[in-house]
């Protein structure tokens, strides 16, 4: 009885019809602010031709148009997949990523690129690697400083940063 509610538990999940309806959200939600920024910046025809926004904006307004049906289709379409895309566990995986990942992306923005990879690349090593602080904090920052010289100063090419490299003048 308690291998079959353990293997119930693992067969749960998301349907290809959930997935298919988040999609249709993410996807209706980019064109909408696709649709906003680009009426922002002119999505009419001027005197002269198209504006900047003119074609961005239509295609916001196709994929808006496109996810409403897809969504409306996994509502009430009469092929809809019940089936399991992803298990509870396979998802839980792929979050253990997803997530550190768009932590990453803005803790970019504001601590620059540098000292959100450190935290990055050292929080992966304890997490998954479960690697000792002493090899974390060596790689982890060795990494960033060797990444720091070769792009600031050999490559001479400026990346996103924070408060700390202000602090040494870049």
């Amino acid at each position: 009885m308690e291998q079959k509610q353990r293997e119930d538990r693992l067969q749960r999940g998301l349907s290809y019809n959930a997935v298919e309806a988040i999609t249709a959200g993410v996807v209706f939600c980019i064109g909408i602010v696709m649709m906003v920024d680009t009426y922002r910046i002119g999505a009419g025809w001027a005197f002269d031709g198209p504006e900047s926004g003119y074609f961005p904006f239509r295609i916001g307004v196709i994929a808006s148009l496109a996810s409403v049906v897809i969504f409306l289709r996994t509502l009430f379409g009469k092929k809809r997949n019940f089936e399991i895309f992803v298990s509870g566990e396979k998802l839980k995986l792929v979050l253990k990523v997803l997530i550190p990942s768009i932590v990453y992306v803005l803790a970019t923005q504001l601590v620059g690129i540098y000292v959100a990879s450190t935290l990055f690349i050292g929080g992966f090593m304890r997490m998954i690697d479960k690697s000792g602080w002493l090899k974390v904090v060596l790689i982890s920052v060795l990494t960033s400083v060797v990444l720091f010289w070769m792009f600031e100063i050999q490559f001479k090419v400026p990346l996103p940063k924070g408060p700390l490299e202000a602090l040494f003048g870049y």
